[in-house]
């Protein structure tokens, strides 16, 4: 995945000056979510381990998924949770910034795949489902 900053994504997109300063507060937007979304405290640390236990992996859509059709019954709660929590500030940022929410999630996808670490599982519909990153 390549890089993202304001400037390219608004070169990418034709914006305009007034149009970049709202793609970077969206940009920011995004990032908070994908850092929030790892939760916070014994959230956060329940999450980091389903994922390093390769139980969750990110998709590009900007939610979780689970990446082995079995999971224990706390961990698939866990992630319908968080997905919920996304896909609501997800509607945030849109009605917020007057897009579609379908564009902030592949964006906040996007992002949380980038920052994916190395051996974490990742989803995307054009390399064929889940694979490590």
């Amino acid at each position: 995945m390549g890089k993202f900053s304001r400037h390219s994504l608004a070169s990418r997109t034709g914006a305009g000056r007034g149009e970049q300063r709202s793609l970077h507060r969206l940009l920011k937007a995004l990032l908070m979510v994908v850092l929030l979304s790892f939760g916070a405290g014994a959230l956060a640390v329940e999450l980091d381990q389903v994922k390093r236990d390769g139980l969750v992996g990110e998709r590009a859509d900007g939610y979780l998924g689970l990446v082995v059709a079995t999971v224990p019954a706390n961990v698939a709660a866990l992630v319908a949770d968080v997905n919920r929590r996304r896909q609501a500030e997800y509607e945030r940022i849109a009605v917020q910034n007057g897009i579609e929410r379908a564009q902030v999630e592949a964006l906040a996808g996007r992002k949380a795949i980038e920052r994916t670490p190395a051996g974490g599982w990742i989803f995307s519909n054009g390399n064929g489902g889940w694979r490590r990153k």
